[in-house]
C-alpha cells in the first residue's frame, strides 16, 4: 500500500475514533442518572456543553497557536487521550450536575485538538489533492453524526456506561494511531514562538478572508438544518397525516452527506475546490428557499428533497476547509483552521437559537427560510474571489 494511502486511512480513522466523543453525546446524555430528575434545562445544558467547550478550546488553541508551535501529531494524541479521560468522568459515582457539565465542557475543549488539528495534519501531508483527502475525512465525521439517528430509528438501546467506556477507548486508540504512526507532514512549516500579531496577520490575506467568509456562511446553515430536521419531518407528518420514520429519514438525510463529501473531494481532481463549494452552496441555498413550499410536496418528493438538501448542505465543508488551509500563511495554517472553526461553530449557536425561537413563535413552514442568509453570504464571498 502506498505511504500516502496509509496516511489518509490513518488520519480518517483516527479522526472518526476521536470525534466519537462528540457525536454519541445525544445517546449518552439522556440516559445519565441526572435525566431521571426531569430537569430539561440541565439536559439541554449538558448537550450544549460540548459545543461550547469546543468553541472555547478552538479559541485557546488559536490564540496560543498550539498546532503551529508544537507537533500537530503530538497535539492530536494528547488531546484525544485527555478527551477520553474527560468523557469517563460521566461514570463517576453520584456525579452531580456541576461535575457532568465540566466533563462535557472539557470533552468539547479537547475535541479542539482533534478535529481542526486533524485537518492541519492532512494539509501538512497533501499540498495537492487536499480537497479529496478532506472530503473523505469530513465524510467519515458526517456518518458518525448520523449514527445516533440510525440507532433511534431501530430502537437500539445500549447502556450509557458501555457507550462511554467504548467511546473513550476508541478516542484513546485514535490518539495513539496518530501519535505513533503519523509523523509531522513534509509541508509543515513550524512557528517557533508565540506572536500576538498572528491572527491579524492571517486575516490580511484577501483570499483567506474570502474562504473563511464562505465557510461561515455554510456553517450558519449546516448545524441548524441537522438539528431541526426531525422537527421539520414531524411537522410534515402532522400536516399530511402520514407516517414517516423521523429518525430513519433524519439518518438518511444526514448520512448521504458522507457520500457527497467524498464524491465532492473526488470531483476536485477535475474541477476546482472553489467550484465544488460554490455549486453545493448554491443548491443548498435554493433548498432553504424551496423549503417553504416543500411541506406541500407528496411524501416521495419530500423525501427526495431532503436527500438532495442533506447531500449539498455539507458537501462544501471539506472544500472550504481546503481553501482556508491553502490560502493561510503556511506557518499559521493550524491557527487559521482552528480559528475559522471556532468562529464557525460560534455562528451555529446563533442560528440554532434563532430557529429554536422561531419554532415557538412563528409558522414552521418558514422555519428554514432564515438559513438562506448563510448560503447567500457565502455565495457572494466566493463569486468574485480568485480562489
Amino acid at each position: 500500500m502506498p505511504k500516502q494511502t496509509k496516511i489518509i486511512i490513518l488520519i480518517v480513522l483516527a479522526q472518526f475514533l476521536g470525534t466519537s466523543l462528540w457525536f454519541v453525546g445525544n445517546i449518552v446524555v439522556p440516559q445519565l442518572p441526572v435525566a431521571r430528575l426531569g430537569n430539561p434545562d440541565l439536559l439541554g445544558d449538558l448537550l450544549a456543553a460540548v459545543q461550547l467547550g469546543f468553541i472555547l478550546g478552538t479559541l485557546v488553541f488559536a490564540v496560543l497557536a498550539i498546532a503551529d508551535r508544537f507537533s500537530p501529531s503530538k497535539v492530536f494524541a494528547v488531546s484525544a487521550i485527555l478527551g477520553a479521560v474527560a468523557n469517563l468522568a460521566l461514570l463517576l459515582p453520584q456525579a452531580e450536575s456541576g461535575t457532568l457539565l465540566i466533563s462535557r465542557l472539557s470533552t468539547g475543549f479537547f475535541l479542539a485538538g482533534i478535529y481542526p488539528v486533524g485537518m492541519k495534519i492532512a494539509a501538512d501531508y497533501f499540498e495537492k489533492g487536499l480537497g479529496k483527502v478532506l472530503g473523505f475525512l469530513v465524510g467519515a465525521l458526517v456518518l458518525g453524526t448520523a449514527i445516533p439517528h440510525a440507532l433511534n430509528s431501530f430502537e437500539v438501546s445500549v447502556d450509557y456506561k458501555i457507550i462511554t467506556l467504548v467511546t473513550s477507548g476508541l478516542a484513546a486508540v485514535g490518539g495513539l494511531l496518530i501519535g505513533f504512526l503519523v509523523a509531522d507532514g513534509p509541508y509543515r512549516k513550524a512557528q517557533q514562538k508565540l506572536s500576538i500579531k498572528a491572527i491579524p496577520f492571517i486575516f490580511q490575506t484577501k483570499k483567506f478572508r474570502r474562504a473563511a467568509f464562505g465557510y461561515w456562511g455554510h456553517m450558519w446553515e449546516l448545524y441548524a438544518f441537522w438539528g431541526f430536521l426531525p422537527v421539520f419531518i414531524n411537522y410534515y407528518q402532522a400536516e399530511h397525516q402520514v407516517y414517516l420514520n423521523t429518525s430513519l429519514w433524519s439518518f438518511f438525510a444526514i448520512a448521504i452527506g458522507a457520500i457527497s463529501c467524498a464524491y465532492g473531494g473526488i470531483l476536485t481532481q477535475k474541477i476546482s475546490n472553489k467550484k465544488v463549494a460554490f455549486y453545493a452552496l448554491v443548491i443548498s441555498g435554493m433548498c432553504c428557499l424551496i423549503s417553504v413550499f416543500s411541506i406541500e410536496f407528496p411524501p416521495v418528493i419530500f423525501g427526495v428533497f431532503l436527500l438532495i438538501w442533506g447531500a449539498t448542505v455539507v458537501a462544501d465543508s471539506p472544500q472550504f476547509s481546503t481553501l482556508v488551509a491553502q490560502n493561510a500563511p503556511a506557518e499559521y495554517r493550524g491557527t487559521a483552521l482552528t480559528l475559522v472553526n471556532c468562529i464557525g461553530f460560534a455562528i451555529t449557536v446563533v442560528s440554532i437559537q434563532l430557529l429554536k425561537y422561531w419554532v415557538i413563535h412563528f409558522d414552521i413552514d418558514y422555519l428554514f427560510l432564515v438559513l438562506s442568509l448563510g448560503p447567500i453570504f457565502g455565495i457572494l464571498s466566493l463569486y468574485r474571489s480568485k480562489l
